[in-house]
């Protein structure tokens, strides 16, 4: 049995593990409306992101620059902290609100794909979305159910996306010029046990490793889709998890039951 060790608790829904160049260790909280960092000399704080704001998935770029859904506040926003507010970057679709944007992730040319699944309590369709460097915002999906978190396979061509109401993850080519999810099917089912994969990341190892939210445990795959092994979890509800480019920490994951950051050595 691998190792688990408790890194934080006491965490409001967090969600959405990244580290920046420093090595310091950041996640959102949902249900707290800030950003919590963890330094690697042990403290920690947070940054609160504004009234009504309800932050979700993150994403740290090259610039060291946060980039987090907000799905209080239907936006995506950007933080170069410290010294600055947070940034909305996109809250439209043409004339349409975002959906209760989700996850993000930007692709090898710059590109940012989101999810805006819509509430957590309907079972209607949601989408799959672009933002090119140059503010061309798109839908590239409308047929998932709860589409939540994305990767790309090593070749940043192939483009993995989470359906959490239906226990699946889709893949299907990702045009980066076109600003198209080229012929997406079915790549793996997530199985009976459990709500269904939440966030995604690519490991070193160049396997995928799932968030099962309600399944107490990561599911990790093969660049085929087939299943691997599954790491369980103390807690009923990993969000996410993301690896420390360090090899310091191992795999971090945001377990939002107990409230806990977890490292795992794998």
């Amino acid at each position: 049995m691998k190792n688990r060790d408790v890194m934080a608790t006491g965490l409001q829904f967090p969600e959405g593990p990244a580290f920046t160049s420093d090595g310091t260790l950041w996640c959102v909280e949902q249900e707290g409306g800030s950003l919590f960092w963890l330094k690697p000399d042990g403290t920690s704080g947070r940054v609160h992101v504004g009234i009504g704001s309800r932050p979700n998935g993150l994403y740290i770029d090259d610039r060291d620059r946060l980039w987090f859904c907000d799905s209080g506040l239907h936006a995506i926003r950007c933080i170069n902290y410290p010294g600055q507010e947070p940034e909305t970057i996109v809250d439209h679709i043409a004339d349409e609100p975002l959906n209760w944007p989700n996850d993000l992730i930007f692709d090898p040319e710059g590109n940012l794909l989101f999810t805006c699944p819509g509430s957590p309590d309907d079972d209607e369709p949601g989408s799959v979305c672009v933002c090119s460097p140059v503010g061309e915002v798109k839908k590239i999906s409308e047929k998932l159910f709860y589409p939540n978190g994305l990767a790309f396979l090593p070749n940043g061509r192939t483009l993995l996306v989470a359906e959490t109401h239906r226990k699946r993850i889709w893949v299907g080519r990702w045009d980066a010029v076109g600003l198209n999810w080229i012929d997406p099917k079915v790549w793996a089912e997530t199985g009976p046990d459990g709500f269904g994969p939440d966030g995604l990341t690519l490991g070193p190892d160049n396997l995928l490793y799932a968030a099962i939210y309600g399944g107490s445990c990561l599911q990790v795959y093969k660049p085929t889709g087939v299943l691997s092994h599954t790491i369980k979890l103390p807690g009923e509800n990993p969000t996410n998890c993301a690896f420390d480019p360090t090899g310091r920490l191992g795999l971090v994951v945001t377990e939002s039951e107990k409230g806990q950051l977890l490292r795992i050595e794998v």
